[in-house]
């Protein structure tokens, strides 16, 4: 069920960012209405919808320099559970696949989640073994707390990446 749920959540970022993506060139109306709909950052770490809709809008704000249809966004769960750890785990995994594979310029990579730690932990470990100047251009977006934002630097800075922080 975990499983589902993680799965769920991060098709449905994926596709409220896509969404987004076609209605970024309507002007006036639609951009009042999404200012005052701002969704504010959610008091429970298990509520992956909420977080799913909390940080979807951060991304939406992002997205500027981003010429890929969409981006790649990994929402790092929070909580310490066998079910959470393992999840954890496959998508660490996965990080790691994307970085030794390379990324296209013109991407962006955006991660976030409940605990910034937790997130920043991913991103660090996941990137540790990157090869220098190997993501020139491409964005990496990190949201999260400002005393996780340094060491998430120090480790995307030699990659050569557009590294773009935003505080929860």
């Amino acid at each position: 069920m975990r499983k589902f749920t993680l799965v769920a959540t991060a098709l449905a970022l994926t596709g409220c960012l896509a969404l987004s993506a076609c209605n970024k060139d309507q002007q006036g109306d639609g951009q009042q209405q999404a200012k005052q709909a701002q969704v504010t950052k959610p008091t429970d770490p298990n509520d992956s919808k909420a977080w799913g809709a909390y940080l979807g809008q951060i991304v939406q704000q992002n997205m500027q320099g981003m010429s890929a249809p969409q981006p790649y966004a990994y929402m790092v769960p929070a909580g310490d559970s066998d079910d959470v750890k393992d999840a954890r785990d496959r998508q660490l995994s996965n990080v790691q696949d994307t970085v030794a594979r390379g990324v296209l310029p013109g991407n962006m990579l955006v991660f976030g989640g409940p605990d910034s730690g937790k997130t920043a932990d991913l991103v660090t470990t996941a990137f540790k073994d990157a090869k220098p100047g190997s993501f020139k251009g491409v964005i990496v977006l990190f949201i999260g707390d400002k005393a996780d934002q340094q060491r998430v630097d120090d480790v995307l800075k030699p990659t050569n990446a557009t590294i773009r922080f935003v505080q929860m």
